[in-house]
């Protein structure tokens, strides 16, 4: 059978990827392969401690962070998020949504800390993106990979604020906004910035030293160049390790704004198929918390609306969930998400597998690229 190191050399060497760190876990046997190179010129080495911008997997991380403050009793699931986000006290939705921004009704409801959790707010990206309310998402929010270019929290809440709904609350499942307004929301109601939230609650507890929204000097000799397809074939340069993650940005973004490796993520995902508890013992988040994480909450239809990015499966917080085995690697219960810069990290509890695979080439749309379909491949048949 191909190893795991014989997938990934054949995929840097095909190209246009420059380099991979891949890991597969099941109970105590992990198996990690490193493939490539950090840059694309091949002049600094790919390692297993290579930190890499990890994108859409900052969102399990966020809504854990939530659930943490769910457990500390400042926030309740059911309430409203206006207490804490006064900017979405009186939220307005476009008609329909093909409607005019400046064509809006009443939202029927507050929006509540599930809402953002479920991706159901009404904020976000649908199936089509040239809908007239999806616009100011890019235009004034600045959603992305530009984390040097957001406004401060307070001042992209304001902006927030003017831009309306897609879908009345609860409707409709959108991606990506819902986790960046968790983000404000833990920093308001913990009472200190987001970064320092989660190092205190998760980061630290969990040993994951190379996590957060900026890499510190001393490490910018492991982080990885980050890349995105060029059209003659090869790879054009999106941002270098002295880039934008050398210094922390205005806006630590909850939807993909932390860096991260392979053995970092590796021990969030062990917490989570323990129940809550770090490897140490200490208790992070309840076996309630974690179920309701890992369990989706979505309805045939939203499900149904969200193919572009679900694949017919389903979402918990923070996180897709397999609903249905659609392909090998799907197990009723798989939990995760990918992140567009190149990475993917899932967990099922009922086998005790954890899958993670950390690239710097840049998605060129929500569909997964063969490289991480072949990776699922492979951790599935050596099940």
């Amino acid at each position: 059978m191909t190893s795991l190191k014989t997938l990934l050399d054949q995929h840097v060497d095909e190209g246009p990827v420059p380099g991979i760190v891949g890991l597969v876990a099941r109970g105590g046997r992990v198996e990690v392969a490193v493939a490539g190179s950090a840059d694309a010129a091949g002049t600094s080495p790919l390692a297993r401690d290579s930190i890499f911008r990890i994108a859409s997997l900052t969102k399990p991380v966020t809504a854990a962070a939530t659930m943490a403050l769910v457990e500390d009793g400042r926030i309740a699931l059911d309430a409203p998020v206006a207490t804490w986000l006064p900017e979405l006290a009186a939220p307005v939705v476009v008609r329909t949504p093909n409607s005019p921004v400046d064509d809006v009704v009443p939202a029927a409801r507050p929006i509540t800390v599930a809402d953002l959790l479920t991706f159901r707010a009404g904020y976000g990206f649908p199936a089509d993106f040239s809908l007239p309310a999806v616009a100011p998402l890019f235009d004034e929010l600045k959603q992305g990979p530009q984390v040097q270019q957001v406004a401060a929290p307070d001042a992209w809440m304001a902006a927030l604020s003017r831009i309306p709904l897609l879908g009345q609350p609860g409707e409709l499942w959108l991606y990506n906004t819902c986790s960046d307004i968790l983000g404000v929301l833990i920093a308001r109601v913990a009472g200190r910035p987001l970064p320092e939230f989660l190092a205190e609650r998760l980061f630290d507890p969990l040993g994951m030293a190379d996590t957060g929204f900026a890499v510190p000097a001393g490490s910018l000799d492991r982080f990885t160049s980050y890349y995105r397809p060029s059209p003659a074939g090869g790879v054009e340069l999106v941002d270098a390790p002295d880039g934008q993650w050398s210094r922390p940005p205005a806006f630590p973004s909850g939807a993909g704004g932390l860096v991260s490796t392979a053995d970092d993520w590796y021990a969030f995902a062990r917490m989570l198929l323990a129940g809550g508890t770090a490897d140490s013992g200490e208790r992070l988040l309840s076996d309630e918390s974690v179920r309701r994480m890992t369990t989706d909450h979505l309805t045939r239809s939203q499900r149904a609306a969200g193919q572009l990015f679900l694949e017919g499966q389903g979402w918990g917080y923070g996180g897709s969930v397999d609903v249905a085995t659609i392909d090998p690697w799907n197990v009723p219960g798989r939990y995760g998400w990918v992140g567009g810069t190149g990475t993917a990290a899932h967990l099922t509890a009922s086998t005790g597998t954890v899958t993670l695979l950390l690239s710097q080439l840049e998605m060129t749309g929500p569909t997964p690229p063969e490289l991480m379909r072949d990776f699922w491949r492979y951790a599935a048949a050596d099940a």
